[in-house]
């Protein structure tokens, strides 16, 4: 009963989930499957702790990570918990050591690898971080390739390689041709190469599949006006009031143009 319980916690702090980071960044936990009642108990505590941490509470995430550790020391998932948590509390050694200890009990796990290259691309370590993803890129039983390959893209433009992240983000939409991140990543690629009519077709495509945000309403209105389309750009621009606390907002207010 307890069991069903935590389960049932846990869908419904992940169907309310609003923190823990950009969700879209990563895999949530391993499939490596239970084999004893111990693991199950560990599993059930993980994703707990995952729905936890989706929802911005650190605390109660670190603690069930503990809780799933004491059922079974060796239930590589809950390391990989304790390393998202770790991160997101930037607290750097203690993630390192946690995803590390992670891989080592489950080898080339993809959602692991995922998780920890965008941890090591987010602290400054991008080419390092291209091989965990490459690992999870080639993993034939890994779920979600299109983010690991939007990851990967994310790295490589942190390191000034725009053809490499337009490579990435292409084989990304093929995965997942509706990944709102991808689209916009891409469109923002085509944007800051000056590729203003494909820029303006990757834009189109994510906002007839997902709801406006801020960042992609600017967007749309930068390359509007490098286009030259003032209808277009007016209409943008009347939506993203819709957002008054934006910085995108005050970016317009400002008449600001990058």
């Amino acid at each position: 009963m307890r069991l069903l319980l935590i389960c049932l916690l846990s869908l419904l702090l992940a169907a309310c989930a609003g923190g823990g980071g950009d969700p879209g960044a990563r895999t949530a936990a391993s499939a490596q499957p239970t084999t004893s009642k111990a693991q199950a108990r560990a599993k059930s505590h993980t994703d707990l702790g995952l729905a936890y941490l989706d929802a911005g509470q650190m605390v109660t995430a670190l603690d069930e990570a503990r809780i799933a550790l004491a059922s079974d020391s060796s239930y590589a998932p809950a390391y990989n918990l304790l390393g998202l948590v770790y991160g997101e509390l930037r607290e750097t050694r203690e993630a390192t050591q946690s995803f590390e200890r992670a891989l080592q009990l489950a080898p080339g796990d993809p959602e692991i690898s995922n998780n920890y290259g965008w941890f090591l691309c987010q602290n400054k370590e991008p080419q390092k971080a291209m091989g965990y993803f490459q690992a999870a890129i080639r993993n034939p039983l890994y779920s979600a390739p299109a983010v690991a390959l939007t990851n990967a893209a994310a790295c490589a433009q942190s390191m000034n390689d725009e053809k490499g992240a337009e490579e990435y983000l292409i084989r990304a939409l093929r995965y997942d041709p509706g990944s709102a991140r991808a689209l916009y990543m891409l469109a923002d690629n085509n944007y800051r190469q000056g590729r203003y009519n494909e820029a303006r077709l990757r834009m189109a495509d994510l906002l007839s599949r997902a709801d406006a945000t801020p960042a992609a309403l600017w967007l749309s209105i930068r390359i509007a006006r490098h286009l030259g389309e003032r209808i277009e750009e007016a209409r943008y621009s009347t939506q993203l009031r819709r957002f008054p606390n934006s910085p995108e907002y005050l970016k317009l207010t400002q008449g600001q143009s990058e």
